[in-house]
């Protein structure tokens, strides 16, 4: 495959793809015990994966569901690690079982940010959940309770990822050569 003159190369197949969101439910259907979760997809990265953990989720658990949209970038093509709530969630945390769901982790820098931003919001439980990890990129001692996939330092689309806006929509994960 083809895109913006740049060779892409299946690196996760919808098919494991599928196969560890349903696994990733039941590791945290287990570790939240029967108890109400609001789960929290952060835009735009994380829909398609978000969807897909909820309604796996919802065979285990009582799942509400909210969105928010943040920000690390504003100071060019660096993160910050300040972080800046684009679109806030709807719903207030305090005393909830509160389950944040991302894309990807490779910096740490944005999710650590969001987190403990989160914290000051007074949730009962605060958990996080990613399906990519790029381990070799992080620059902060910050790791996700859930992890997907681990994976090499290469730049992804699909499956929610984008590039500048292009390849959202594909069922596999891609890496671009």
């Amino acid at each position: 495959m083809e895109i913006k003159g740049r060779k892409a190369e299946i690196l996760i197949s919808e098919k494991d793809i599928k196969n560890k969101v349903k696994q990733l439910a039941k590791d945290i259907a287990s570790d939240f015990e029967n108890k109400e979760i609001l789960v929290v997809g952060i835009l735009k990265g994380a829909f398609i994966f978000t969807a897909d953990l909820v309604r796996e989720l919802q065979e285990y658990l009582n799942v509400k569901i909210d969105f928010i949209q943040v920000s690390s970038y504003h100071t060019g093509m660096e993160s910050s690690g300040e972080v800046i709530f684009v679109k806030d969630m709807s719903i207030d945390i305090k005393g909830k079982n509160v389950l944040i769901v991302d894309d990807i982790i490779d910096t740490g820098r944005t999710l650590e940010a969001l987190v403990e931003a989160l914290k000051q919001r007074e949730p009962n439980i605060l958990k996080t959940c990613v399906l990519l990890d790029k381990k070799e990129r992080r620059e902060v001692n910050y790791n996700a309770d859930f992890v997907g996939f681990v994976i090499p330092d290469k730049f992804v689309i699909g499956y929610g990822l984008d590039w500048a806006e292009e390849g959202r929509a594909f069922k596999d994960i891609y890496a671009i050569v």
